[in-house]
C-alpha cells in the first residue's frame, strides 16, 4: 500500500506542476491536448483560474488514496478509489467549461 501511495503522490505532484505551469505562463494556457489555446479577455486572470483547477484536482486526487491507507477502509476504499476519479475527472472539465465561458473572447 504504502508503495502505491508513493506513486499515487508522484502523479498528484505532477499535477500541482501543471497548475503552477498554468498559474505562471504569461501566455494563453491551453487545457487540451492537440487544441489551441484559446482567444481570451484576460490572460492572467484565466491562466491564474486554470491552474486553481489542477490545484483543486491534485488535491482531491490525493485524497482518493487516503482510505486504502487505512486497513479497517481497505475493500470500501478501493470503492470510492475506482468510482472517485472519473467523478472529480469530470468536475474538472465542467470546471474548465465554465472558465472558459467566462473568459471566452465573444
Amino acid at each position: 500500500m504504502i508503495a502505491g501511495f508513493v506513486i499515487w503522490s508522484a502523479v498528484s505532484l505532477l499535477l500541482v506542476g501543471i497548475g503552477v505551469w498554468c498559474w505562471r505562463s504569461e501566455k494563453t494556457v491551453g487545457f487540451y491536448t492537440g487544441v489551441k489555446p484559446p482567444e481570451v479577455t484576460d490572460v492572467r486572470k484565466y491562466n491564474r483560474s486554470v491552474g486553481k483547477l489542477w490545484f483543486v484536482y491534485a488535491v482531491l486526487f490525493e485524497l482518493l488514496y487516503v482510505p486504502l491507507l487505512i486497513p479497517v477502509l481497505h475493500h470500501s476504499g478501493i470503492l470510492w478509489f475506482g468510482l472517485g476519479t472519473p467523478v472529480i475527472t469530470v468536475g474538472l472539465l465542467i470546471g474548465y467549461h465554465r472558465v472558459l465561458q467566462r473568459y471566452r473572447k465573444v
